[in-house]
């Protein structure tokens, strides 16, 4: 050992000079600052637009600040569109399949972590493979669905396609497999039902998943256009997607002002929801996985 140590003395790594930490820290730094552009710079000129007139948003080249800020646009949106009952349409459904998510998704996902039965890991796969299939490919036969069951027309057709997403029941399994499984068959001995361990102990235990379950699920529920734009077929029904989509097109052009306004207001809930649930979004995101 020592012949060998000296015929091949060990190589000293040179240290990693500061200024060339200092270089990497600011590069690192700049991707950073670009990234936050790439995505700060689309909702600021969308904030800007809506204080603009349709001249002023037409105008060759764009400005970046309104020259006259105006509300007109908001005004027109709360008038023209029947703002109070779309926004209440948008929130009713996305509340209703945010909340059947959370209920299903968590006992699907619960009974396939932590319940033994034939066929589980197969049931799983299966849930797996629903991610690959596009929307567009199951919107005739939905729609075909909904009309035999006379629900076109009505909330329950948006609400329940949706009320159990793969994706929530793969974050809910892939989450309470790290429960560990001691603390359940103790509860067991102690004579607790199933269902009783699922809701005094899995639930409280999962709230980190739920909270990212239902931002994952209120998201592309308020934003929803192509389904709802298909089943809903009454002006009472549409969700404020739908209607900005069909009352914002004019006669010769789209009226922009009104759309920049309405994609305002459909940002703002979701920028609160998210900030109120961020942290327990980036806990589970951090502890998914840590089970295969």
């Amino acid at each position: 050992m020592a012949v060998d140590a000296a015929r091949h003395p060990a190589v000293p790594v040179p240290a990693t000079r500061p200024e060339e930490r200092e270089r990497r820290r600011w590069w690192l730094i700049a991707l950073l600052l670009l990234g936050l552009a790439l995505t700060v710079v689309p909702f600021l000129w969308m904030l800007l637009g809506s204080l603009k007139t349709q001249s002023e948003l037409l105008r060759q080249p764009p400005t970046w600040i309104p020259e006259s800020p105006t509300a007109d646009n908001y005004t027109r949106l709360w008038n023209r569109l029947d703002f109070p009952r779309f926004f209440w349409n948008s929130t009713l459904i996305s509340l209703l399949i945010t909340i059947a998510n959370v209920v299903f998704c968590s006992m699907i996902g619960y009974a396939l972590a932590k319940l033994r039965f034939a066929g589980r890991d197969l049931l799983f796969l299966l849930v797996i493979a629903t991610l690959l299939v596009p929307g567009t490919v199951t919107l005739v036969p939905l729609f075909v669905l909904m009309s035999k069951l006379n629900l076109v027309d009505t909330y329950w057709a948006v609400i329940l396609p949706a009320a159990a997403g793969p994706l929530g029941v793969f974050l809910m399994r892939q989450f309470m497999l790290a429960i560990p499984d001691d603390l359940l068959e103790a509860a067991r001995v102690d004579g607790a039902r199933e269902f009783t361990i699922f809701w005094k102990i899995v639930i409280p235990l999962s709230a980190p998943a739920i909270a990212a379950l239902g931002i994952v699920t209120f998201l592309p529920s308020w934003n929803a256009l192509l389904w709802p734009l298909v089943v809903l077929t009454s002006q009472e029904h549409y969700t404020l997607p739908v209607a900005l989509a069909i009352f914002s097109r004019g006669q010769f052009q789209a009226d922009y002002g009104l759309l920049m306004a309405g994609s305002v207001v459909l940002v703002v809930p979701v920028i609160i929801v998210f900030l109120l649930l961020q942290r327990h979004f980036t806990q589970s995101v951090t502890m998914t996985g840590i089970k295969g």
